[in-house]
């Protein structure tokens, strides 16, 4: 499915892409500044757009964004690696954790909208 984005939310989804490490709002808006984004509404408008086609995920440890790198949209569930040395975040999908949680959730009739899991440490490089 191929989404029209507007200029501000195409700013954004394109300076995540970019960025190395996950990226807050006012890290977005001070690096897109020059690209007529100057309040920080317009960066969050654009943010929640683009959460909400799941082509971003906000990281709840940092208070950041990442761009989405898997196509899980129908399975609700994420999980991150986050390097706490050099600020790495890798995003994996494994289907025995999203498994678990599922059947979790059905046993107890909890219905869950959607699943984040972060793991925090250090990559291999920062080991």
């Amino acid at each position: 499915m191929k989404v029209k984005l507007t200029k501000n939310q195409q700013l954004v989804l394109d300076a995540l892409t970019r960025a190395e490490t996950p990226q807050t709002a006012y890290n977005l808006l001070d690096e897109l500044r020059e690209e007529g984004l100057r309040a920080p509404p317009q960066i969050y408008r654009a943010l929640d757009k683009l959460l909400e086609l799941e082509l971003v995920h906000r990281l709840e440890s940092l208070n950041a964004f990442v761009i989405c790198a898997h196509d899980h949209h129908d399975q609700g569930f994420s999980a991150f690696s986050i390097c706490e040395a050099c600020g790495k975040v890798s995003e994996f999908s494994p289907q025995e954790v999203a498994g678990l949680l599922q059947g979790w959730a059905a046993k107890n009739n909890f219905v869950a909208k959607s699943t984040t899991i972060e793991l925090r440490g250090h990559c291999i490089r920062c080991d």
